[in-house]
């Protein structure tokens, strides 16, 4: 460091008060008055805009590191929320520091505007499953228990005004052999993509949840979507879907399908709608038939799948919402439908609210090929009843309970769910 620059920063930034006038405003007591520097010094500190080391002292007395002195200034410089004659301060104390601020300040600043953009999201969740079928005779099938254990992590990083960068990870564990699924308990990056919006135009880039996400496409694809508009929506996205994402009772999946997708929204007020087509390509689906059919299996290059769904909120407590989907490319099991009433809901960041809801689903699986629901699973119809209620601030438990057939073999089945989600 030159000398020259360690004695001008020494004078700007040090430690020593001069005037009481100073010493009873600002907690940096002790920076001389001498220097041309001392008024912005001053009110810098009072703005909150200049910091010191962790005990308030700016260390002047010893030598200061290009480190420390480009955490300082860069910090200053970083801040975006300073006014004009804050600014005009820090431009001319970055002047004055320039050569030390030529290359190792910039990056430094650059990291400190980057880390204060970068937001943290994430819950732990516990979730209990019984699912019970009532005649079937094998014991394997007439009670399927599971306690599963789940940390997410969502950051969402901004990268300029218009444009993020968004990702999932979930560590999971099965709590009755205290592994995962494989064997093996390990981070999954879930999710990642980056995002741009603009006035009436948003685009995403990456691995993400495409629409329907919320009835019959709960899974990620990755490639890219469009979407334009604002009360009146049109989406469109393309990519490939994974044969790992994809219902167990689709066998023989390549490893990837092509994917596409559009869609027309509208949303006003209460009333929230949209008609949706999904189409899967590969060189062989196999679709379930009826258990009466000769063959298990009838098989297709494609899935062609038309959706529309509706919602209308009646008050703040009364709220309806429904849709119906078919995959005109499958025989058997081509339609998928739901109708649910909702009354109020549990709301995480408020203690105390609630909430109930009775749905009847019709979910044929091969159409429902990534049911989002848990009551009633692909493949089955019937009742479920369910209710939430957050008993603290960020902490929600949700019970549910399914009551129906098995649509392929007509089984009477019945399934019990309990979530308890702490959000951070």
């Amino acid at each position: 460091m030159k000398k020259t620059l360690v004695s001008a920063l020494t004078t700007a930034l040090v430690v020593g008060a001069a005037s009481t006038t100073f010493a009873a405003a600002n907690p940096f007591s002790d920076v001389p008055a001498d220097h041309w520097a001392y008024d912005a010094v001053t009110q810098l500190a009072a703005d909150g805009v200049i910091e010191g080391y962790g005990d308030t002292t700016f260390r002047g007395q010893q030598n200061i590191t290009r480190y420390e002195m480009a955490q300082m200034i860069a910090k200053a410089m970083a801040k975006t929320d300073v006014s004009a004659a804050d600014k005009a301060l820090i431009d001319k104390l970055a002047a004055e520091f320039s050569d030390e601020l030529n290359n190792l300040g910039v990056r430094v600043s650059n990291l400190e505007r980057n880390a204060d953009m970068v937001k943290w999201n994430g819950k732990a969740e516990y979730t209990y499953k019984s699912l019970r079928d009532k005649d079937t005779k094998d014991p394997a099938e007439k009670k399927n228990n599971s306690d599963h254990l789940l940390f997410r992590l969502e950051p969402s990083a901004e990268v300029n005004s218009n444009w993020h960068v968004n990702a999932r990870l979930d560590a999971s564990t099965e709590m009755d052999s205290d592994s995962a699924k494989d064997g093996e308990d390990k981070v999954d990056l879930k999710r990642v993509w980056a995002q741009g919006n603009y006035n009436n135009f948003q685009v995403k880039l990456g691995k993400f949840a495409q629409i329907d996400d919320d009835s019959i496409f709960d899974t990620t694809f990755s490639g890219a979507e469009v979407k334009f508009g604002n009360k009146v929506t049109f989406t469109a996205g393309a990519g490939r879907q994974s044969d790992a994402d994809l219902n167990s009772q689709l066998k023989d999946f390549d490893e990837t399908a092509n994917y596409q997708y559009a869609g027309l929204g509208y949303a006003d007020g209460k009333f929230v709608g949209g008609v949706d087509y999904h189409h899967l390509n590969a060189d062989s689906l196999n679709y379930l038939k009826d258990l009466k059919a000769k063959k298990d299996y009838t098989q297709d290059d494609t899935a062609n799948i038309w959706l529309a769904k509706a919602a209308y909120q009646f008050d703040k407590t009364n709220g309806l919402n429904g849709f119906y989907a078919n995959n005109t490319s499958a025989d058997d099991f081509d339609k998928a439908w739901s109708v649910e009433y909702d009354y109020k809901g549990a709301e995480a960041e408020n203690k105390g609210t609630w909430g109930m809801w009775a749905a009847y689903r019709n979910l044929g699986a091969n159409t429902a090929l990534f049911s989002t629901f848990d009551a009633i699973l692909a493949g089955q119809k019937g009742w479920e009843v369910g209710a939430n209620y957050a008993p603290f601030k960020n902490i929600v438990a949700t019970l549910r309970y399914g009551n129906g057939k098995d649509l392929r073999t007509d089984n009477d089945i019945e399934n019990l769910f309990g979530r308890v989600e702490v959000f951070f």
